[in-house]
């Protein structure tokens, strides 16, 4: 789990991505030719983020390996198996401690475990992150984007340009 401290971008949630592959997913997927990522129908990730997409690509061309992404449709969250296995024990670790450091939030979150085998990995991203960055339709034309044919807009793959 990535905690930042400067803005919700699609920047900062793609980092996280690419933070999770260079820590966890590559040496845990070490065959991996493709990744998928469900992702929530808005916020920064949302499927009509100009950015998001943009971010991807980047990730994309990085890996040499294209990214599928499915997102939720809006007001599903609660569908999402993360929120319900994820965020539920971190809320009850937490529970009436005050988080008044990074270093707080990091620790407890690290510290939630399951019966089942849950471990939480946590790290702080100090990254700056603006908002208001403005995507031109020839940036966005420049995604190498395949819709799926089902539910197009909310399904798809960016491959690497290579």
């Amino acid at each position: 789990m990535s905690v930042g401290n400067d803005h919700d971008t699609a920047a900062f949630a793609v980092n996280a991505l690419r933070r999770w592959w260079q820590t966890m997913g590559k040496e845990r997927f070490p065959q991996a030719r493709r990744l998928m990522i469900t992702a929530d129908g808005g916020g920064s990730n949302g499927s009509r983020v100009r950015l998001w997409k943009i971010e991807l690509q980047k990730l994309a061309n990085e890996l040499k390996m294209p990214i599928t992404v499915c997102h939720l449709p809006p007001g599903t969250s609660k569908w999402n198996k993360i929120e319900h296995k994820l965020f539920s024990f971190i809320t009850i670790n937490w529970r009436g401690k005050p988080l008044r450091t990074y270093q707080t939030i990091i620790q407890l979150i690290s510290a939630t475990t399951t019966k089942a085998g849950l471990k939480v990995r946590a790290e702080l991203d100090t990254n700056a992150y603006p908002k208001g960055i403005k995507v031109s339709n020839d940036q966005l034309d420049a995604v190498n984007l395949s819709r799926h044919s089902f539910c197009g807009n909310w399904n798809y793959t960016i491959a690497p340009v290579l």
